[in-house]
């Protein structure tokens, strides 16, 4: 069986949720430390890796916006993922798979190393691989796309980072033909991407508190 990629990023695009949870970044932080909490961060990691398919809602977004409160999350900038970037650019996807796998380990719920790897595993044929992940990205950004509807200032799409804000957008089928405005607001930076008459609005968190 053959997978495309980016034919299933599209078309699982077009699910969401009618529910708009509103994100209590607090609460998600005392709900992950707390052992005594369904959402706590270890019974929510066990879960996103042995059942990814059975994360609700709530629980997505718990992991996703919880990247903000654990340690040491993987960022674009270590060295580590640089050399996963590279080998991802010279089509080594045995090597990606390698080193992806380490990073995964390390930052289960980071969307650019399942990236990567969805990428790898599709290029090499690995169907369960890939759909394994695949099942990991969309619980994610599912969540991430529950934050909000993106229709006001108000009611913005929520992301933890820019590179996450161009994965929703491609998500969204938002193409380059949009134009983004910006301002700073609590705990972010707002973008406005502008078509025509039409808005979208996406919030990049910067938490400090």
């Amino acid at each position: 069986m053959k997978y495309h990629f980016f034919l299933l990023l599209i078309f699982f695009s077009v699910f969401g949720f009618s529910q708009k949870p509103k994100i209590d970044l607090k609460t998600i932080e005392k709900d992950l430390k707390n052992g005594k909490s369904p959402y706590n961060y270890e019974k929510l990691t066990f879960k996103y890796k042995a059942y990814p398919r059975s994360l609700d809602t709530i629980e997505a977004q718990h992991l996703y916006y919880g990247r903000n409160f654990i340690k040491d999350p993987v960022l674009t900038t270590d060295p580590e993922f640089k050399s996963l970037a590279e080998a991802f650019k010279s089509n080594n996807f045995q090597d990606c798979i390698r080193q992806g796998k380490i990073l995964y380990d390390k930052d289960p719920t980071n969307l650019d190393i399942l990236l990567i790897l969805l990428k790898a595993y599709d290029y090499l044929k690995d169907g369960d691989n890939f759909m394994y992940h695949l099942s990991q990205f969309r619980a994610l950004t599912d969540g991430m796309k529950s934050s909000g509807d993106g229709k006001t200032e108000k009611t913005p799409y929520l992301v933890n980072t820019v590179g996450d804000e161009y994965i929703l957008l491609n998500i969204l089928n938002l193409g380059q033909d949009y134009t983004r405005g910006s301002k700073s607001v609590k705990d972010g930076i707002l973008d406005i991407w502008e078509k025509d008459n039409s808005k979208v609005y996406i919030k990049v968190l910067y938490i400090d508190y």
